[in-house]
């Protein structure tokens, strides 16, 4: 059974930290795309960034980018968002997701194979 399990989240004042922990069983870890995605009543669900063996990083939130950074450990069939100098806007349920593949110039929204269950971020300014 493929399970997806986000961890990390909690309440940060502006400028601080977090780093969220994104943990896949049942699949093959280092062959697996996971993207990293977010979501608010606001502005629906966004797609942060993905990471895969064949096109490594990418990052498709402008907001984030320079701020938020992907590393796995295959070790530990885990994929971590670093995530610096945050602010109210980026308070939302952060969820991880196994895709088809990581597009270079869209996030795969409409590709996620399985979701987690998503962890909440709060940052208060």
């Amino acid at each position: 059974e493929v399970q997806v399990e986000e961890s990390g989240g909690g309440l940060v004042q502006a400028g601080g930290s977090l780093r969220l922990s994104c943990t896949a069983s049942g699949v093959t870890f280092d062959d697996t795309p996971i993207g990293w995605f977010r979501q608010t009543p606001e502005r629906g669900r966004e797609g942060i960034s993905c990471t895969s063996h064949s096109v490594g990083n990418l990052y498709y939130l402008n907001s984030v980018k320079g701020r938020f950074s992907m590393s796995s450990d295959n070790a530990k069939n885990t994929v971590y968002l670093q995530m610096n100098d945050l602010s109210p806007e980026d308070t939302a349920m952060y969820y991880c997701a196994i895709v088809r593949g990581c597009p270079r110039s869209f996030a795969p929204l409409g590709s996620v194979r399985h979701w987690g269950k998503g962890t909440l971020v709060t940052v208060s300014s």
